[in-house]
């Protein structure tokens, strides 16, 4: 399985649907708080160009947030990015 990485904060209901629907997956994310951290804003804001949470990177692609990894779910391409 590709490694997972998500950018979140605690109370985002947007980022407890991402991880959710990776859980779903069998996905085991790894999670960043950005609240916690000035650092890993900084961090998400670089590698992402996005303020949002959560920012989703499934290996080295930024799939993006919420909204995008729910497409790439209904268009049925987010287990091929899973497994790749």
């Amino acid at each position: 399985m590709s490694h997972v990485t998500i950018y979140t904060t605690q109370h985002c209901p947007y980022c407890i649907s991402a991880k959710n629907l990776l859980a779903r997956k069998g996905a085991n994310p790894t999670e960043i708080d950005v609240e916690a951290s000035p650092q890993h804003f900084a961090q998400m804001l670089h590698k992402s160009k996005r303020r949002s949470v959560p920012q989703i990177f499934i290996g080295d692609r930024h799939v993006g947030g919420f909204d995008d990894l729910a497409i790439l779910e209904r268009k049925g391409e987010l287990d091929a990015l899973l497994q790749a």
